[in-house]
């Protein structure tokens, strides 16, 4: 059967384009290697009856895909207001701090709701919709203008050493602006990332737990729902093997198991490198442009260690960090820049057990650890079961620390090292962000400088993943928006 669009991904961009494409009135197939829909969004059983998610964080979901998916409301945000409380000014500091950062994360999010700009263009068409993002930033007024240029590219170690007095308030905010980057807060950007990840946080906090009460599966069940009631085919267990090229432009897809389906427009979540330079016959690409895709920094650095426990850990809402100084995440952050495992590496730690029961056995939990700094590519060598076994003891370790008698109440343990994310979801490298949200891979700058506008140098494939504008934690915002780009052509 021949179909107007397939769609390789079954997470939520991949179901998001699929409904924005269905109902319009298009043909579209998904295809997707695993079983489950949900992308790594999903919860995954780690051992039996025990199935977690991999962070606190499900993303923020924007006005325009919740439109598109049925979404009244986005997210649960039953979360009360936090307040920094500490002696002396910090407290009132924070609050001035953070919500001048949360009109800036709302500039952000309405320039993610749009395809990137191209700086060369004259269309109006194309500057119109910028015209609202320009007007508010205006809205934040001459100070906030000048505050929100000025900070964008900064250390976070800087702009906290500007701020706070006390270690506390620091090392948190620092926390979350080197999420899921092998850099440490005194890099350069690393307040963008912060910034980017406040997006649809609530009022008072630099990071989200914003989760669906109904489970970790809410958004991308409710983004499945919308696209087959609008006709969109989904098949799971069902691997793409190559995209199928002829004259420049797509015909269609190879399965892993041979069969073949044809289309003239390819929507793929993958990442950029597995998508250009692996599903693709790099014949189809220009040299310069292959040499850009193999440059993206992907850097995955993160691990996962997924407890099943016998006892309530007390963790209801956000995670707890168990770092105690901007000090000590630049030094974990120094041992992954030579390809070691940080001595002591920065660990979260959160409860999904205690938001959604049925994740565990009856009278059982899950908790669930990030690891950074993790590096995919060790100067040991390969990933192995003792490096994974070492990572998963200085995660306990950790959170024993935090938690006394920890250790004792575990029944179960599952680690989870980039190599394992890279095959578990696809990802290269293990990075799920799909590249580095750092200033020189953002807005028309992603995936790569001049190919912004989802549809790459082969005629009929769109890049539909994060590793597209607006990047990680924006659930189906690619998505849309390349959606929305191979509705223009079709």
């Amino acid at each position: 059967m021949r179909y107007d669009a397939i769609v390789i991904g079954a997470g939520p961009n991949g179901l998001t384009a699929a409904a924005a494409l269905a109902k319009r009135g298009r043909t579209v197939l998904v295809l997707d290697r695993a079983p489950t829909i949900g992308g790594h969004t999903r919860a995954i059983e780690f051992a039996p009856g025990f199935r977690a998610p991999l962070n606190a964080d499900a993303g923020w979901v924007p006005p325009n895909v919740a439109k598109v998916i049925g979404e009244r409301s986005a997210h649960d945000r039953t979360t009360a207001v936090r307040t920094y409380e500490a002696p002396g000014r910090d407290t009132e500091r924070w609050t001035q701090l953070v919500t001048r950062l949360h009109r800036f994360a709302g500039v952000l999010g309405a320039l993610y709701q749009l395809a990137p700009p191209d700086i060369d263009t004259t269309s109006p068409t194309e500057l119109l919709p910028l015209l609202g993002v320009a007007l508010r930033t205006k809205a934040l007024g001459r100070a906030d203008m000048i505050e929100f240029l000025r900070v964008l590219p900064m250390s976070i170690q800087d702009l906290v050493d500007d701020t706070f007095e006390r270690e506390e308030p620091k090392v948190e905010m620092a926390a979350a602006a080197i999420r899921d980057l092998r850099q440490g807060p005194r890099s350069a950007g690393t307040t963008f990332n912060l910034i980017h990840n406040m997006i649809g946080a609530p009022e008072g906090f630099v990071t989200r737990a914003t989760w669906k009460h109904e489970g970790p599966d809410a958004l991308a069940t409710a983004a499945e729902k919308a696209a087959r009631v609008a006709g969109a085919d989904i098949r799971l267990d069902t691997g793409v093997a190559r995209i199928s090229v002829r004259d420049n432009a797509v015909t269609g897809v190879v399965l892993d198991n041979g069969d073949e389906f044809a289309s003239a427009t390819v929507l793929s979540t993958a990442d950029p490198k597995r998508t250009l330079l692996g599903l693709l016959d790099p014949v189809w690409l220009d040299p310069e442009f292959m040499h850009a895709v193999r440059n993206i920094k992907l850097r995955g650095c993160t691990a996962y260690v997924m407890y099943g426990v016998d006892t309530e850990v007390g963790l209801h809402g956000f995670p707890r960090s168990v770092t105690a100084s901007t000090v000590a995440l630049e030094k974990a952050a120094d041992a992954a820049k030579y390809g070691e495992v940080s001595a002591e590496p920065h660990v979260e730690f959160f409860s999904p057990s205690a938001r959604w029961p049925h994740l565990a056995p009856a009278g059982k939990h899950v908790v669930v650890a990030r690891l950074q700094y993790a590096p995919y590519s060790l100067k040991r060598g390969a990933w192995n079961a003792a490096h994974a076994a070492d990572i998963g003891d200085k995660a306990t370790c950790a959170i024993n620390r935090a938690v006394p008698g920890f250790e004792s109440s575990i029944v179960h343990r599952a680690v989870l090292t980039p190599r394992d994310i890279e095959e578990t979801f696809g990802v290269t490298e293990g990075a799920l962000t799909q590249g580095e949200m750092m200033l020189d891979q953002i807005l028309f700058m992603r995936p790569v400088p001049g190919w912004a506008h989802y549809e790459m140098p082969v005629r009929g494939l769109f890049l539909a993943g994060s590793g597209a504008h607006p990047g990680p934690g924006v659930l189906g915002g690619a998505g849309l928006l390349a959606a929305k780009a191979a509705l223009k052509k079709l």
